[in-house]
């Protein structure tokens, strides 16, 4: 048999690929199927202290303008999707109602699948009310099924004290998300997570969290827009919640840098992003 040439037995490297080519080399390497379906957090990706950040309008409409299904998500259960609609269309965000995915949502359609038509003593606001109403729920003081605690602008010592009284007498203990602190123009504000906190010391029992980091936010958002994780991205700018919770379901996770974490942060967790982008302009033409 004859020698093969020297040029066959050690090739030359492999030629330059295309950014495009390399996202799909990328893609095949990790398994993945190519985006079909968008997953994005709202704070800090799309807006950053009450402004869009750069390139989000333009996100947006390629995302409507493609047809492809996305999702809003946000953990603040304060308000309802179409609150939350007329605050991003105020700063030039045009998300339809329909794309907006809160926990509240979330925690109204988990309470419906676990105990249908079932009853619940709420801390919280009209997003979180509208959405357990919508799904059937009866909110009552008497014996509930759940006691559920969300946010709120004034949280009342008053109905803290009922809530620790009613988990003392055996209603189940809900809150729609972990967060302990919460944004406002005069600094940091106490959030759920740690009212829940205290409800907790109070009655030894702790909360089920509904809210990102739980992946149950993740697969109520994907079945709310029929999606399949092996096929959909979640972009987020917090590496402990939309990160995480994007990489425990099964998503494609890209950090953006216009929010909390850095860069230099991201590397310090044992997990990482699929990829790390400067912001959601990075990602216009991959729709």
């Amino acid at each position: 048999m004859g020698h093969l040439p020297n040029s066959l037995l050690r090739p030359g490297p492999p030629p330059l690929l295309t950014a495009s080519a390399a996202r799909h080399q990328g893609s095949e390497m990790n398994d993945r199927k190519p985006v079909q379906s968008w997953l994005t957090d709202m704070d800090g990706v799309l807006v950053h202290e009450g402004q869009p950040v750069p390139g989000a309008p333009e996100f947006i409409a390629r995302l409507r303008s493609s047809g492809r299904p996305f999702l809003v998500l946000t953990n603040n259960s304060i308000y309802t999707p179409r609150d939350l609609q007329a605050r991003l269309v105020r700063m030039g965000l045009d998300v339809p109602e329909s794309a907006i995915w809160s926990s509240a949502l979330a925690t109204a359609q988990f309470l419906a699948d676990q105990r249908p038509g079932g009853t619940a003593y709420v801390i919280g606001e009209a997003g979180l009310t509208t959405a357990l109403h919508a799904v059937g729920y009866v909110l009552s003081d008497f014996a509930p099924d759940y006691v559920v605690l969300g946010e709120t602008r004034t949280y009342s010592f008053e109905a803290i004290t009922k809530a620790i009284r009613l988990i003392n007498d055996g209603a189940r203990f809900i809150c729609t998300n972990p967060d302990v602190t919460g944004p406002s123009m005069e600094g940091a504000l106490p959030a759920a997570g740690s009212v829940a906190a205290m409800v907790s010391k109070a009655t030894g029992v702790e909360p089920y969290f509904v809210g990102k980091p739980n992946p149950m936010m993740m697969r109520s958002a994907l079945n709310t827009i029929d999606a399949h994780s092996e096929s959909t991205a979640m972009i987020g700018d917090r590496m402990d919640t939309d990160i995480l919770c994007g990489l425990e379901a099964g998503l494609e996770t890209i950090l953006v840098l216009t929010g909390i974490s850095s860069r230099t942060e991201a590397e310090r967790y044992p997990y990482r992003p699929s990829r790390i982008v400067n912001s959601v302009a990075d990602l216009i033409d991959e729709i």
